[in-house]
């Protein structure tokens, strides 16, 4: 058990020291071991999310929602995998696993209603998404609201990212400045610096 453990905090300092391939041998060779290991499921998920393996990503993530089904961040990272994923098929495909990825990040809110990663991942797919296949303006306010009451900088960075998304630039300008107010100076100050080259007219 102790030679166990030790090779789990070796798999752990290659990940951290971001030397992936190395560190998923070590994961791998563990979870063999130890077939429920919660830690090394997700790390392996990471990795393979990092490699963009994304089915690789969403057998991980989805085996520790089965392990696990009450820890919000598993659905969080599930959805986001499949998001992904999503970006890469065809658009016929994306389309059929919309429900589940909204689903994923609804389910990781309910599960923590602090989460706010979900809440952001949740404003970017009702802000880019067509209306005609469920994308809506009011529903990314909703969750942007949610977020700000959540944390300031997030609310307003994200408010920011909706009303540029929608070409309200002067609005846009102005959630980006509260935001770097609120706190978010390198951020913040990065959206501002993009939306004012994005509308710089020429001369």
């Amino acid at each position: 058990m102790i030679w166990s453990q030790s090779d789990f905090d070796k798999g752990k300092k290659l990940f951290e020291a971001d030397k992936m391939e190395q560190a998923q041998s070590v994961f791998e060779a563990f979870l063999a071991a130890n077939p429920s290991h919660l830690k090394t499921i997700e790390y392996l998920g990471d990795i393979a999310a990092h490699n963009k393996s994304w089915d690789k990503a969403i057998g991980y993530y989805k085996k520790l929602k089965q392990l696990k089904p009450s820890e919000a961040n598993y659905y969080y990272k599930y959805g986001g995998a499949l998001g992904l994923k999503a970006k890469e098929v065809n658009k016929f495909k994306a389309l059929g696993m919309i429900g589940e990825i909204k689903e994923s990040f609804e389910k990781a809110i309910v599960l923590n209603p602090k989460h706010i990663e979900a809440r952001w991942a949740l404003v970017m797919l009702y802000m880019k998404l067509p209306s005609i296949v469920g994308g809506s303006e009011s529903k990314a306010v909703q969750y942007s609201n949610e977020l700000l009451k959540l944390s300031p900088v997030d609310g307003y960075l994200s408010k920011g990212q909706i009303d540029e998304h929608f070409g309200k630039y002067t609005s846009a300008e102005e959630q980006y400045k509260k935001a770097i107010a609120a706190g978010s100076t390198k951020t913040g100050a990065q959206m501002l610096a993009n939306l004012k080259n994005k509308t710089k007219k020429a001369p």
